[in-house]
């Protein structure tokens, strides 16, 4: 990484009157602080936690447009409290986002951040900066329970779900180093949030639609529905659930056009084939000609780039507002797969073009500090057995509520 800087490890801004652990002999057990951490509260939380503090509902209002609008970090900052009532807000509540592990930015100006939180976890979050936006890559899980084959990330065993609070405070702290507070629809520099970091969103459904109603919010983040993405492998019980409750564009993780390739590529398959999918992605919620679905399609050598797979890509295409967004595969170590060449990309770009469908071919970004789509993998420790087995229940669930049999 010789043209990439790997800037100086620095930690998210702590709030203000914090309960630190005072000076403890050895053998001695530090004191834990039991505040409760705004980021991550909607409206409704944040009151009922001044109501339980004995204060008029308004002062919610107040909370919420200073931790989310202004992103404050300090409870002195809050000057339409009076100091007594700061000094209380200090005494229940913590204002902190993620600390930062690593920060690296890339010769393109992209920038990666490894985040860890409070229980030693650690997930990463990306900023790419384009002329005429700014988007933040999110992730929504600690590792990921999919293997998909060419991903990076589906090397790692899932950890643990992110909160919202730990998925908002990816956004919040993007913000904190872009100096974007407060927060404001005019020359953002953060203007997007794509779901399209670590893990599976929708397999972490409710905690990533309360963290999108949170970014919605318009007295607070205030990003717009049409501004953020979910994008999936293919969870189908989940996805018109997304559309219904938040708005969101969709992607999909697609990367074949039959289901045997699929089956081995993206093995959520087995559970979802490609039929179910597309009869999902039919039916979302606000789908239309100008909230169109994406298809992510990560193009692998001499496996899925042929014109012929794109014309049968057409196929499934047919009667869904749709655009499709070609991703050249980026290489990590290890990876059994190369790279399309560009002319052969060009080739099966050309054929979706000519059918009347927009077509990008996604530039790679931030690949000098593996930041680049289908890099992303933190140094978490794996999750214990016990937890494992937990998590693989959940998944198991959700999936037998859809009738589907175990692999």
């Amino acid at each position: 990484m010789s043209e990439a800087e790997i800037l100086n490890v620095e930690e998210a801004p702590k709030t203000s009157c914090p309960k630190v652990a005072p000076a403890h002999k050895e053998g001695q057990q530090a004191e834990v602080d039991t505040r409760k951490n705004l980021i991550g509260m909607d409206k409704e939380d944040m009151l009922e936690a001044v109501l339980e503090m004995g204060e008029a509902k308004f002062r919610a209002k107040q909370l919420f447009q200073w931790v989310y609008n202004r992103g404050v970090t300090d409870f002195n900052d809050m000057t339409n409290m009076a100091k007594p009532l700061r000094a209380k807000m200090a005494e229940h509540f913590k204002i902190e986002r993620p600390t930062i592990s690593v920060h690296q930015k890339s010769k393109d100006g992209t920038q990666k951040w490894l985040l860890k939180y409070d229980d030693g976890n650690e997930a990463e979050t990306v900023y790419i900066p384009e002329d005429d936006r700014g988007t933040l890559c999110v992730s929504s899980q600690v590792g990921c329970t999919l293997t998909c084959t060419f991903c990076h990330t589906g090397t790692q065993k899932l950890v643990r779900n992110l909160t919202p609070g730990d998925i908002v405070g990816q956004v919040m702290l993007a913000r904190d180093a872009l100096e974007e507070w407060p927060a404001s629809s005019i020359d953002r520099r953060l203007t997007n949030i794509v779901f399209m970091g670590m893990g599976e969103p929708l397999y972490n459904t409710d905690n990533v639609i309360k963290a999108l109603k949170i970014c919605m919010d318009g007295e607070g983040i205030a990003l717009s529905k049409r501004r953020i993405t979910v994008s999936t492998s293919g969870v189908v019980p989940d996805i018109a659930r997304i559309g219904d409750e938040t708005g969101a564009l969709l992607a999909i993780s697609l990367h074949a056009t039959n289901d045997e390739l699929r089956n081995k590529i993206v093995p959520i398959n087995r559970k979802w084939n490609i039929e179910k999918l597309l009869e999902a992605v039919r039916n979302y919620p606000g789908l239309s000609n100008s909230s169109r679905v994406t298809w992510e399609y990560v193009m692998l050598k001499d496996v899925n780039d042929s014109e012929d797979d794109a014309r049968q890509l057409l196929k499934l295409l047919k009667g869904i507002p749709s655009k499709v967004n070609l991703i050249p595969f980026n290489p990590w170590p290890g990876s059994e797969y190369e790279q399309s060449t560009p002319e052969q990309i060009k080739k099966f770009a050309d054929v979706i073009w000519n059918a009347g469908y927009s077509c990008p071919v996604r530039k790679t970004r931030g690949e000098d500090i593996l930041a680049a789509c289908g890099q992303l993998k933190s140094e978490s420790q794996r999750v214990p057995l016990r937890l494992q087995k937990q998590f693989e229940a959940q998944r198991l669930e959700k999936e037998r509520e859809a009738g589907l049999p175990s692999i």
